[in-house]
């Protein structure tokens, strides 16, 4: 509606983090989205999850 784009909010689907819009119109991986919550608290990012032998393998 009129009244929503006023608000300067993004669309939807949308994740936002504090002011910082993570992602707009798509999923978000739970890694993206957890590295954006420490960043907002003023945290170190994550480390990297380690992929086991079948998922470099299916290349996920």
């Amino acid at each position: 509606t009129d009244e929503y784009f006023e608000l300067d909010l993004p669309v939807a689907p949308a994740v936002m983090v504090g002011e910082d819009i993570v992602v707009e119109g798509s999923d978000v991986s739970d890694e993206k989205l957890e590295s954006a919550i420490c960043k907002h608290l003023g945290l170190p990012s994550p480390k990297p999850k380690k992929k086991g032998v079948l998922s470099r393998w299916m290349g996920n």
